[in-house]
């Protein structure tokens, strides 16, 4: 999915794994269609654990906690977790102060890296 601000791939690993990779700003219009797309996808295959990467998320107004937020609630429905990969550390800041730090891990890694999958089938 692509638009002028945001783009997102996914990949299920292991069959339990859903990784998001973000790319852009996360915004009022950007959030929505990133939670509708990762909607579907987690109620489709019910992963055991969601990975949002935001290596290269470049801006993160309110709209973001809600997006983080509201995956965090509907991955806990399905009996799953939440992880945050590779926040800015404004972004990283940001999302501590919501309290996300106590709800998921947040952490800087290496792996999965964004340009293992972008551009391969």
């Amino acid at each position: 999915m692509q638009n002028q601000n945001i783009d997102i791939e996914t990949k299920l690993e292991d069959d339990s794994t859903l990784v998001a990779f973000l790319k852009g700003e996360i915004d009022h219009h950007t959030a929505a269609k990133i939670r509708s797309l990762l909607d579907i996808k987690i109620e489709s295959i019910h992963p055991k654990l969601l990975v949002l990467d935001f290596t290269q998320i470049t801006f993160m107004d309110s709209s973001g906690i809600g997006l983080v937020m509201g995956r965090y609630k509907l991955m806990k429905y399905f009996g799953g977790n939440l992880k945050i990969i590779n926040p800015s550390p404004q972004i990283k800041k940001v999302m501590s102060l919501a309290g996300f730090d106590r709800l998921a891990v947040i952490e800087k890694t290496n792996k999965p890296k964004r340009s293992d999958y972008i551009g391969k089938k």
